[in-house]
């Protein structure tokens, strides 16, 4: 009789991005430890209310399109793992011959990824920012809460995926979940395994199963490009060295691609002015709102918290004129204004560099704005205005926590080099810093011609223009 895979065992969603992604929905039960499938996870409230947060935070309000929700992204980032530590393990168990079973680390990597935005709040990263910060958390703080204290029990009774099985004896260790998705404290990697973490740089390193799913994910949804970067070149040409994540020279065209299509997305996407201006307003709505938005603080509230998403507030505020509460009575017209896209600001305008200089001389907003002040005309110097200074970094800092992740292979030389070697990486600019002036929507047309003229005098003018088409 022919070999018959269990297709019974899986069900499969299908994905814009990655095609079919598959996933384990049905146990044997036959051996009766209480196994549970992926679809457990998948199905659980704590899963099932990303469905309800978006991934893009505001710019949904920007782009029609990109509607995608944290629940899309989590599932492909799942589906990442897998096709990396299908293409890593062998490496992996090469360089430490102590790591457990393929089936482990495959169990765990996709059930890191599949938790990793689990303690999400409503407009994502915004959150973390005007809400959780209050708290002395970020979204993978209180995820890592999560998953130790409300999804442990069942994260320990994963027992397959669907490329391969755990081991007899081996069982998830939810703590191990909770230490991948959390950003690196320098100290953090002492007392854990060499193979977990040479395993963190697939959720912390430059490119990871979060922001490799992300990048793709978000351009396509936007309407920026169908196939930002060359996914299989990347991770083909990637390995586990004895140094760590490594990738060979020639897939550094790739991961060159992938860092400037990141950056691009920053610039295109997430930074966009009108996108920045409504966080503005949002941002004083939230100030002034927060308290009767949630009770707290959510460690203390976590079924509240639960069943807290962008859904739940955004219905809420739109019913605050009838409250009984003369608060939300008096908030309800500048929250009816956010849900009908009207917002307090407007981009006067920008200057972008890329340069360290610049990013000296733009090194705080309250001193941006003292210079920009102290370059208008004198009936102009109090006027309203924000200064935003949007940064991204490209290449990380190597004193940070975060760094030192990975490595290059020069195959000329056959040597393990650091990546910062590199004469493309080198190329990649550090940052990219933004410097753009808010106004009121209702400031008169001069004001931003005078904080153009301001910007001019403080970061220079543009050059004169070249002679030839050369």
């Amino acid at each position: 009789m022919c070999f018959m895979p269990d297709l019974l065992r899986e069900s499969l969603c299908h994905d814009p991005i990655h095609g079919y992604i598959p996933f384990i929905s049905v146990v044997d039960n036959v051996d009766s430890d209480g196994e549970i499938s992926e679809r457990a996870l998948l199905d659980h409230p704590w899963l099932q209310r990303l469905r309800q947060i978006h991934q893009l935070q505001t710019a949904w309000w920007v782009y029609p399109s990109a509607e995608h929700t944290r629940f899309q992204h989590v599932v492909g980032a799942m589906h990442m793992a897998s096709r990396a530590i299908e293409s890593l393990y062998p490496s992996l168990k090469e360089v430490c011959p102590d790591v457990p079973s393929r089936g482990y680390v495959e169990c765990l990597a996709r059930l890191a990824a599949l938790l990793h935005d689990v303690g999400h709040g409503p407009f994502g990263h915004f959150f973390d920012e005007h809400f959780l910060k209050d708290f002395g958390l970020t979204h993978e703080t209180l995820g890592s809460h999560i998953i130790r204290h409300e999804l442990g029990d069942l994260l320990r009774k994963v027992r397959a995926c669907p490329n391969s099985r755990m081991e007899a004896g081996e069982t998830i260790d939810p703590e191990q979940v909770a230490w991948l998705i959390t950003r690196p404290a320098r100290e953090d990697a002492n007392e854990r395994p060499r193979w977990l973490v040479m395993l963190r740089s697939l959720f912390c390193g430059l490119y990871t199963v979060d922001n490799m799913d992300f990048v793709l994910r978000d351009a396509y949804m936007s309407g920026y490009s169908e196939r930002a970067y060359d996914l299989d070149r990347l991770l083909r040409y990637s390995f586990f060295s004895e140094k760590g994540f490594t990738i060979h020279d020639r897939g550094m065209n790739a991961l060159v691609r992938f860092r400037q299509a990141r950056s691009e997305l920053f610039r295109a996407v997430y930074f966009h002015r009108t996108v920045r201006a409504i966080d503005m307003t949002l941002k004083g709505l939230f100030h002034d709102s927060k308290d009767l938005l949630f009770p707290g603080n959510p460690l203390e509230h976590l079924d509240a918290y639960q069943r807290f998403t962008e859904w739940s507030l955004l219905v809420d505020v739109a019913s605050w004129d009838q409250s009984d509460d003369p608060r939300k009575r008096e908030l309800a017209p500048r929250w009816q204004a956010l849900l009908a896209r009207q917002v307090d600001w407007v981009a006067a305008d920008e200057r972008t560099r890329v340069d360290p200089a610049a990013a000296e001389v733009l090194r705080s907003a309250t001193l941006t704005e003292h210079a920009i002040r102290e370059s208008l005309p004198d009936e102009l110097r109090n006027m309203k205005m924000i200064v935003d200074l949007p940064q991204h970094i490209d290449r990380p800092d190597p004193k940070t926590a975060a760094a030192g992740q990975n490595f290059l292979y020069r195959s000329a030389t056959k040597q393990l080099r650091a990546l910062t070697d590199h004469e493309l990486y080198k190329h990649l600019p550090v940052n990219q810093l933004v410097c753009r002036i808010y106004l009121p929507k209702d400031a008169p047309k001069e004001h931003a011609s005078a904080v153009a003229s301001a910007l001019d005098s403080l970061l220079g003018g543009t050059r004169e223009d070249d002679l030839t088409n050369m």
